[in-house]
């Protein structure tokens, strides 16, 4: 797989924010994707080495809308979450940076 088709965007929460300091960076990743190819696109993608790749599968929400034509119950969708560590002799990854 490609390590664009593997890191499909960062994910920017409270948490994820406050470990930016810490060289810990959080991305939603490929269903299909393992620890290795996860560690392997990030190196490739940013030129960072990575120390530890931590991953958990986040289930969708259900989610109700009242409507005049009764209620409507949907879900949002589920997907995979990456938390990547990067060693301390590593550079910063320069997109989270500007953030901060």
């Amino acid at each position: 797989m490609e390590a664009n088709k593997i890191i499909i965007k960062p994910l920017l929460t409270e948490k994820s924010y406050s470990g930016i300091q810490n060289k810990i960076y959080t991305f939603v990743v490929a269903k299909n994707a393992g620890k290795i190819e996860i560690k392997k696109a990030v190196e490739e993608l940013f030129g960072v080495q990575v120390e530890k790749v931590n991953v958990v599968n986040v289930k969708g929400q259900k989610k109700t809308q009242n409507t005049k034509a009764g209620r409507t119950v949907g879900k949002t969708s589920d997907y995979k979450k990456a938390i990547v560590i990067l060693k301390d002799s590593s550079k910063s990854i320069a997109f989270f940076d500007s953030l901060s």
